[in-house]
């Protein structure tokens, strides 16, 4: 018979998990211990890239933009599930989205969520329409131009144009002029060039029954978005015949912009020159206006 082993006092009363040789798991630790620990244990946000996880996730949500995961005017999918995908906290995904929504990239509408924002009327005046009447209040309605298409035609680019639409010099471009109206009367004239590989069978037809604007024209049927613009604007006199187009006398002075547009990826979609008449009306930059609520 075996002699029994001498314990210390006290030694039945330990948990199973502290006997020596035991195969019982220790008891898990409480729930709010383990929230605790959650609390303090660093997001993970694989794929997100190194740096702050807010500027990894705006740039992931962005490449899904980009890739049309959500087309133009569809709802994002909400804080909580953008959260639990990429393994953030809501603080995460909100400051992404507050910087989306900065960019113009995406809308906020009151009581109905986030939507990825589409070439309207309204999104082309706050982005990329800055033209006004000079006793217009800075806070008041901006108008839409009307535009008369003026002409269209097939060009090779030269080499500036060539360089900022990022293609080879002397490829084929297409060129359009409009002359744009406000409050009745000739305004700006405006020369844009696109690259002819990027718009197959666009035509004169095509532009002139479009509904919308020409950046909602390159969204519906090319698939192309414009997301952002650089603008280089210079005093200048007017050309003969954009003066005689606008009302002026050669020489006149004018103000005259530059604009490269730009899709995702910072690839240039397409180069605008804009001669602006500014007896009536000026150039209206509000940086940190992000247009008008839309509310429905």
């Amino acid at each position: 018979m075996t002699a029994p082993v001498d314990r210390p006092p006290g030694c039945d009363t330990l948990p199973p998990s502290h006997r020596r040789g035991s195969s019982v798991p220790a008891t898990p630790p409480s729930k709010p211990a383990a929230r605790r620990r959650a609390a303090t244990r660093p997001e993970s946000g694989p794929g997100l890239g190194d740096g702050p996880l807010y500027l990894g996730l705006q740039r992931s949500l962005a490449r899904s933009l980009a890739e049309r995961r959500w087309p133009p005017g569809s709802a994002l999918p909400s804080e909580t599930r953008l959260a639990a995908e990429h393994r953030v906290s809501i603080g995460t995904v909100r400051k992404a989205i507050d910087a989306l929504v900065a960019g113009g990239m995406l809308v906020r509408r009151q009581g109905r969520g986030t939507f990825v924002a589409s070439h309207t009327p309204d999104r082309l005046l706050f982005h990329f329409f800055h033209v006004v009447a000079r006793d217009a209040p800075a806070a008041s309605p901006r108008e839409l131009p009307s535009t008369r298409l003026l002409s269209f035609r097939h060009a090779r680019a030269g080499a500036g144009v060539a360089e900022a639409l990022a293609i080879a010099p002397a490829a084929r471009v297409l060129r359009v002029e409009n002359l744009l109206h406000l409050q009745g009367r000739a305004v700006l004239f405006d020369e844009i060039t696109v690259a002819a590989a990027r718009f197959p069978r666009l035509d004169r037809a095509r532009l002139e029954r479009r509904e919308g604007t020409i950046y909602g024209l390159y969204e519906s049927d090319y698939g192309i978005d414009v997301v952002r613009s650089t603008e280089r604007l210079s005093a200048v006199a007017c050309p003969a015949r954009i003066a005689r187009l606008l009302g002026l006398a050669p020489g006149d002075p004018v103000l005259r912009i530059r604009r490269v547009a730009y899709g995702w990826g910072d690839r240039p979609v397409e180069h605008r020159v804009s001669w602006v008449d500014t007896r009536t009306h000026e150039y209206l930059s509000d940086l940190w206006k992000r247009g008008p609520d839309p509310r429905g």
